[in-house]
């Protein structure tokens, strides 16, 4: 059985920074496309940002681009996602999900498994 486990939200100021955890069981990361995306109240879920299955590339949505890294620790079964500078506006439910290689990786119909959300919030 495979499980996504996202840890690391809560509630912070604007400007400061927090790291994402998604822990996987039942599926070896470094075999998948990974990736994050997040859904604010009331919009509709968007692509953050994902990293290859070979781990040589990543990939970020324009309005977090260096702000935001994604990485993976092959050793720990676990991606992050290191959110520096967080603004209001990346106030969302974050989701860690994980697609076959070679997806298209901003299309969440290509992911198979999806966590269950942690919550990020950023006050201003």
């Amino acid at each position: 059985q495979v499980q996504l486990v996202e840890s690391g939200g809560g509630l912070v100021q604007a400007g400061d920074s927090l790291r994402l955890s998604c822990a996987a069981s039942g599926l070896i990361v470094s075999s998948f496309d990974m990736a994050w995306f997040r859904q604010a109240p009331e919009k509709e879920r968007e692509f953050v940002a994902a990293i290859r299955w070979r781990g040589i590339s990543t990939y970020f949505a324009d309005s977090v681009k260096g702000r935001f890294t994604i990485s993976r620790d092959n050793t720990k079964n676990t991606v992050y996602l290191q959110m520096n500078s967080l603004k209001p506006e990346d106030t969302a439910v974050y989701y860690c999900a994980a697609s076959p290689p070679w997806s298209d990786l901003q299309n969440q119909r290509h992911y198979s498994y999806w966590g269950q959300g942690t919550q990020v919030t950023v006050s201003s």
